[in-house]
């Protein structure tokens, strides 16, 4: 029977050497693997678990310490490893977005050893579509193992509600602002946000970028090719404006699953978040196709906004072997079914088995083999952890002021600051 220590941090930068001093001396004899991520509550929880479970029957005499940090997205659990990282305390694998959340942060700061030697002995160069490979590559080496692809562009809406008013789902932004008035009217908040720890709101943005610029014009923000004051954007954030006409008037106090818990109460009849949000509503006992319903956010329909959960190997890893068993757990076939069914996240790898997923899960499958792919900013892919930052700053009084003028501004000195590092 395997043996689990779990370290559930939640308030530790006010004293991070007094927690991990003893730690770490502990680790320079025992035989452990340290894991550290955010993931701490229902599938996520159970997905890392069910990989906790292949790792200890492969490697019994191994001592497994899941170091969890609570905190929607994750920002609590990066601010705690930041301090880990620089203090010279990594743990022996960690949960880090894939794209410039890890390359900027990490690889470029040297803190990351290259594991290219493990999918080449594994044989995963030709399991992990090239894609997602370059998305945790830098100067020809890779650095991490994508544990799973998650969607962020995805309209989550009550059937019932839609069913008792004769609507369909709205599949471009016109659409969405017929079927938002028609709710209205009827007494239905159209669209349920939850904004209180800001990403929620950029989450919703990023949707709205790419509805309103394209997949070309919206990747273009990201390396300075879309002016961020330009016509474009500027329409796209006006767009945005208008949306927020139709959103819960209590936003700004909720969490994303408390929105998601509007659309299922009928309070709300849409929500726009990622499909972590289909495994709330399993969680809440929601029958998919029957109670809720899904489509790409509006005008985005035919593109896959995509993050991804990965594991990689910390130079200065106290458990150096454990740490790449891990990674190989991570990334095996196994691995990667026993985890994402539960987690609510598609594999990663191509030649998983399409049986052992839902309804909802195929169906992100088949859109992510044939959709044009494009980096979410809300969940590390898309810019780095800094700029990502800077923007959830902006929203936050963008939401508040509606200035788009303003907003096009600080969105664009952001991005040359950034751009020119």
């Amino acid at each position: 029977m395997r043996k689990t220590v779990i370290i559930l941090l939640v308030c530790t930068l006010a004293v991070p050497g007094l927690l991990f001093a003893a730690g770490a001396r502990e680790t320079e004899v025992r035989n452990q693997l340290e894991i550290f991520s955010w993931w701490t509550a229902g599938g996520e929880a159970e997905g890392l678990d069910a990989l906790f479970d292949i790792y200890s029957s492969l490697y019994p005499d191994v001592e497994v310490i899941n170091a969890t940090v609570a905190g929607g997205a994750g920002a609590q659990a990066k601010a705690v490893l930041a301090t880990r990282m620089q203090g010279g305390n990594p743990p022996d694998s960690f949960q880090v977005h894939a794209g410039r959340g890890l390359v900027d942060t990490w690889v470029v700061a040297n803190m990351m050893e290259p594991i290219t030697f493990i999918y080449e002995e594994e044989g995963w160069l030709d399991a992990f579509p090239q894609g997602v490979i370059d998305m945790v590559s830098d100067e020809g080496e890779i650095y991490s193992v994508p544990a799973n692809i998650h969607r962020s562009n995805v309209l989550w809406y009550n059937k019932p509600i839609f069913d008792q008013y004769g609507l369909s789902a709205p599949v471009t932004i016109e659409e969405f602002f017929d079927v938002a008035e028609e709710l209205a009217h009827a007494g239905v908040t159209p669209l349920a946000l939850g904004d209180v720890n800001t990403w929620e709101a950029t989450h919703l943005l990023e949707s709205v970028l790419l509805a309103s610029l394209g997949p070309d014009a919206y990747a273009g923000l990201w390396d300075g090719a879309t002016p961020w004051d330009g016509p474009e954007a500027k329409q796209a954030l006006d767009v945005f404006v208008d949306i927020l006409e139709y959103v819960n008037t209590d936003h700004a106090a909720l969490t994303w699953d408390e929105a998601a818990q509007y659309v299922i109460d009928g309070r709300a009849a849409m929500t726009v978040m990622g499909d972590w949000a289909h495994g709330y509503f399993m969680a809440m006992e929601q029958e998919p196709g029957a109670d809720y319903h899904w489509i790409a956010s509006p005008g985005t329909e035919g593109t896959f906004m995509m993050l991804s959960d990965t594991f990689g190997l910390p130079k200065g890893a106290p458990h150096r072997s454990n740490a790449v068993n891990w990674l190989k757990v991570v990334g095996s076939v196994d691995g990667q079914d026993a985890f994402n069914p539960r987690k609510g996240s598609i594999p990663a790898r191509t030649d998983t088995d399409r049986d052992k997923y839902d309804i909802y899960l195929q169906s992100a499958m088949t859109d992510f083999a044939q959709d044009t792919i494009v980096a979410s900013v809300a969940h590390g892919a898309a810019a780095s952890e800094a700029w990502a930052t800077d923007i959830n700053d902006v929203i936050s009084m963008f939401v508040s002021n509606k200035n788009v003028d303003s907003a096009a501004s600080s969105f664009a000195r952001a991005a040359k600051d950034h751009l020119s590092r």
